[in-house]
């Protein structure tokens, strides 16, 4: 198998469903935003460790983002094909994201003033997610999709990385277990 196709040598890719439009496009830029913010939430997955409490957390947000992607790599006009939690955000994907906000929220006393990021390299690589997660954020409020929870999913997901940076920064309480 081939990795190149050459089809992107005229400065255009390929949507879902065929459609082609320019790399630079609203739709290519956000999905590639989207991209980054994976790759960066998979350092700090990495930083965690296979083993820790993280990693099923990062995990499953790397799969969520990409149900993101495939949402935004629709074009306008096949919206209506799109799956929930498939390849279309679901309001529910926004809420766990909000319970293991609360859960780790709990564990955490949080800071009296502005945060200085680097406390140690997990909390470090959860502030730099959170912070591109934040960029894709602004990348998919641009394209003002309608009916879509991919912007209060990233908006939870960067809360998200910046409540587990600080639950990384110290000594954290103990995480309550949901039933």
């Amino acid at each position: 198998m081939r990795v190149y196709t050459r089809t992107g040598d005229d400065g255009e890719t390929s949507l879902r469903w065929g459609r082609r439009v320019g790399k630079a496009d609203p739709l290519p830029v956000a999905y590639g935003s989207v991209d980054e913010a994976q790759a960066a939430v998979g350092l700090a997955r990495a930083e965690a460790g296979p083993d820790g409490e993280l990693d099923p957390i990062l995990t499953r947000v790397c799969r969520d983002l990409w149900v993101l992607m495939a949402e935004l790599a629709t074009a306008p006009e096949d919206r209506p094909r799109l799956e929930a939690g498939k390849d279309l955000v679901t309001p529910e994907m926004v809420s766990g994201l909000e319970g293991i906000i609360d859960r780790f929220s709990e564990a955490i006393e949080p800071p009296r003033g502005f945060v200085v990021p680097g406390q140690n390299r997990l909390a470090a690589h959860l502030d730099f997610a959170r912070t591109v997660v934040r960029r894709a954020e602004r990348e998919v409020v641009r394209l003002g999709l309608p009916d879509s929870s991919a912007v209060p999913y990233l908006n939870r997901l960067a809360d998200l990385l910046w409540v587990l940076a600080r639950w990384a920064e110290g000594e954290p309480l103990p995480v309550r277990q949901v039933t």
